[in-house]
């Protein structure tokens, strides 16, 4: 019998964070588990538990402290015993028009979707490249595919995770540690409520944590959820940019 998957999820209140790990809970992993808010990561921990994970490590930190970063993956890696899997999956969906009209609004929310989350995959591929193996998954978004006018904002800072996250993926070949980069559309959580959505498009989070969990078990290195996105893209990437500006999307 193989041993239980060591996984350490950041941002691990999100809605397709928690999906994942009840994927990972399902199969007895051990897990390490790093949010903002102590309450909501306390609730968390325990439906993991009751779900059949061993929560080894609990900890609220505000993951745009840089400094925090090596220390954090530190304790999780030893809490774990090693460090088999970790995912990064914190973000935010800022108001488009309030970015536009406070530059402050954009550089935190790109703070939190590419500064704070590229630091954070240094820090993992620090640890595991050193012990020589090891799937680092990060969350990007299709978003960062093509710009968009009412959410380039957002996706430039995943456009941006997206370029780092395989540069990094580059340098590490040779390593023994794998890096996973994953591109939800729209998914049925929290953070997409209030929003003017197309219900075809929007995912069942649970669906999508299933698939997440299957790619970064068998080490893709680029994974579409739902698997449709990887066309829709590539046909709004091949568009010439007048015709693109035409269309409403």
């Amino acid at each position: 019998m193989s041993s239980p998957r060591r996984v350490l999820i950041l941002g691990a209140t999100s809605g397709i964070a928690q999906a994942v790990a009840r994927a990972y809970a399902a199969s007895l992993a051990r897990l390490a588990l790093v949010a903002r808010s102590r309450e909501h990561l306390a609730t968390v921990a325990a439906d993991l538990a009751v779900r059949g994970a061993e929560v080894v490590l609990q900890r609220s930190a505000d993951l745009c402290e840089l400094e925090r970063h090596r220390a954090l993956v530190g304790e999780a890696e030893a809490a774990l015993g090693g460090l088999d899997v970790v995912l990064i999956a914190h973000g935010v969906l800022p108001d488009q028009r309030a970015a536009q009209e406070d530059p402050r609004r954009a550089v935190a929310s790109w703070d939190v979707n590419f500064v704070s989350a590229a630091t954070l995959m240094e820090a993992a591929a620090e640890r595991m490249a050193a012990a020589g193996h090891g799937t680092l998954g990060v969350l990007s978004s299709v978003a960062g595919d093509r710009g968009r006018a009412d959410n380039y904002v957002y996706g430039s800072a995943k456009a941006a995770l997206t370029a780092y996250a395989s540069g990094l993926g580059h340098r590490l070949r040779a390593s023994g540690v794998t890096v996973v980069t994953i591109k939800p559309g729209p998914v049925d959580t929290p953070m997409i409520a209030g929003r003017a959505l197309n219900p075809r498009l929007v995912a069942d989070v649970d669906v999508v944590g299933g698939r997440i969990h299957r790619a970064l078990e068998r080490g893709e290195r680029v994974v579409y959820v739902p698997g449709k996105w990887r066309w829709i893209m590539a046909v709004l990437r091949a568009l010439p940019v007048r015709l693109f500006e035409r269309l409403k999307l």
